[in-house]
């Protein structure tokens, strides 16, 4: 529906082509039928042939491997060694949990739904029952699916819960099954964070899986004090722009922009880094601006946007980009109402802000989601959330 495809869908027909389980690959051999009908529903085929290319070449390690070590070992010993690592991981899981207090611990947070000019706040809830050593994660109480691309499927819900199990286990345990076995994820059958088709789901996966992160550990914070640390920028201020260069060729660009961290217990939080679920890195300005017809205007720290505290929240990024030619910007970010949470008694992280400067000099400010056809000499400017920060100071700042 737009280039870099996290459009402001209202179903899953607009976000690109949906691809059922396929064989692109049988018996070693590529099916061009596949790979040309793919290719032909995408704005720039000859990157995307690329990726694709790279992936078949990274499992195409990943079997060969495996078959290294049956013919090493035997089959049944590498089955056998399968088997030992889920168990391991499970008994360090469920270890973990068994050190916590049970009882049942909630916490609600807010996305930011935009319609029109109409800003609607959305809740997601969750309610925490540790019991021995098992955990529940239930998010009963949680809205109904949304008209619009924040909703996520149980999949997504479960990476998010999951994500912060991985973060709270106290050993640097192998990454497997075995790590979730005591992990319980319950969820109301077509609500936000449970969504089925025809529901759009674009934003859910990198925006909504944030919020999920947030009331977790929010909820967990009432029962490991000393462990969770304030709320993070909470977003990943997906930015996409795409259009065609000078020569008619088209282009199409992605990236996500880190923010503040939130500040903890036991030191004060990063300043512009990607925090939770997200896992993009850093892209250079130079390499930006000798691939695609913009230039980016400014990018540094915003100062003092986080959240004062014994533990200070990490401050946001400020990044601005002018259009060298005309292109569709779209926007797909959260907390620019809502500011990240502090934590015992620290202060709430700035909320973010985006802001569109035309050529006149005049400035804009627009909604945490938006697309625009911008046209060269424009600039938008993204300035995103700190974190909130954690304890009361305990002097004047």
């Amino acid at each position: 529906m737009t280039p870099g495809s996290l459009p402001l869908s209202t179903e899953i027909y607009q976000e690109g082509i949906i691809i059922p389980p396929i064989k692109l690959y049988r018996a070693g051999a590529l099916n061009e039928d596949v790979l040309r009908l793919v290719l032909r529903n995408v704005r720039t085929p000859d990157e995307r042939r690329g990726d694709l290319a790279a992936q078949r070449a990274a499992a195409a390690v990943g079997a060969r491997r495996l078959r290294e070590l049956v013919t090493a070992h035997g089959l049944d010993e590498v089955l056998a060694y399968c088997a030992h690592l889920h168990a391991y991981s499970e008994r360090i899981t469920r270890a973990t949990i068994a050190r916590w207090p049970d009882g049942v611990y909630t916490c609600e947070d807010v996305i930011e739904l935009i319609e029109g000019n109409q800003l609607t706040l959305i809740p997601i809830c969750v309610a925490a029952t540790i019991a021995g050593d098992e955990v529940t994660f239930d998010f009963a109480g949680t809205a109904p699916v949304v008209h619009g691309s924040l909703n996520a499927v149980i999949a997504i819900t479960q990476s998010a819960c999951y994500y912060v199990m991985r973060c709270l286990i106290d050993e640097d345990v192998p990454m497997n099954a075995g790590c979730f076995a005591p992990v319980h994820v319950v969820a109301p059958a077509d609500s936000l964070v449970n969504a089925g088709p025809p529901a759009a789901v674009a934003a859910g996966n990198v925006e909504t899986s944030q919020r999920i992160t947030d009331v977790v550990l929010g909820a967990l914070a009432h029962a490991l004090p000393d462990r969770i640390p304030a709320a993070s920028q909470g977003t990943m201020n997906n930015l996409t722009i795409g259009g065609l260069r000078a020569d008619g060729a088209p282009f199409a660009y992605y990236e996500t922009i880190g923010g503040g961290m939130g500040g903890g217990p036991a030191e004060a939080g990063l300043s512009g880094v990607q925090v939770h679920m997200t896992n993009t890195l850093n892209t250079p300005v130079e390499a930006l601006e000798i691939a695609y017809p913009f230039r980016v205007r400014q990018y540094g720290l915003r100062a003092q946007s986080g959240g004062q505290g014994r533990q200070r929240g990490g401050d946001g990024i400020v990044r601005e980009y002018e259009l060298l030619a005309p292109a569709t910007v779209t926007m797909i970010s959260e907390r620019r109402a809502v500011a990240p949470w502090g934590l015992a008694g620290g202060a709430p992280g700035q909320p973010g802000c985006n802001t569109l400067i035309h050529t006149d000099g005049t400035e804009e400010i627009l909604p945490s989601k938006f697309t625009r056809r911008l046209q060269p000499g424009e600039r938008l400017r993204v300035e995103t959330p700190g974190g909130g920060g954690w304890g009361a100071p305990t002097h004047s700042v």
